[in-house]
């Protein structure tokens, strides 16, 4: 039961990702790749290009072309590093952060329905166990 709900659960949450993101396909500046590749960089809160082509096990210069490609459309640029200045870190940029908005829009009024919904201490108890489940994922 608990997995078969928790399933459901991510499932919701990536049809409405897939969603959106089949959206800003269509608007034709991004591909798929593209779209996923901005994603992860978010996620990865300014990584280098080494760690962005590590942690999607790709080349370097197929990262660096991706890279390249979502810098001239707009969605990513470069920053020197602080500590090494031969290193460049990613930031995506507020073009995308404006499309990713739709995934906040989504969240924020799930987020509405649940406090409508559930008691202060139902929502405690959920917060502490999201958290713990964050935080096992994360080791």
């Amino acid at each position: 039961m608990l997995e078969r709900e928790f399933e459901r659960l991510y499932y919701k949450f990536r049809a409405n990702y897939c969603k959106n993101l089949f959206a800003s396909v269509k608007e034709g500046s991004l591909s798929a790749t593209d779209s996923y590749c901005l994603e992860v960089i978010f996620l990865l809160d300014k990584p280098t290009v080494n760690e962005f082509a590590d942690y999607v096990n790709i080349s370097l210069p197929n990262a660096s072309y991706r890279i390249n490609n979502l810098i001239t459309k707009g969605y990513v640029r470069k920053s020197v590093s602080e500590y090494d200045r031969r290193e460049y870190h990613l930031e995506v940029t507020n073009k995308f952060l404006n499309q990713y908005g739709a995934n906040a829009s989504f969240n924020t009024r799930l987020m509405s329905k649940i406090r409508e919904e559930f008691s202060k201490e139902e929502i405690n108890v959920l917060e502490k166990m999201i958290k713990r489940i964050v935080d096992e994922i994360m080791e």
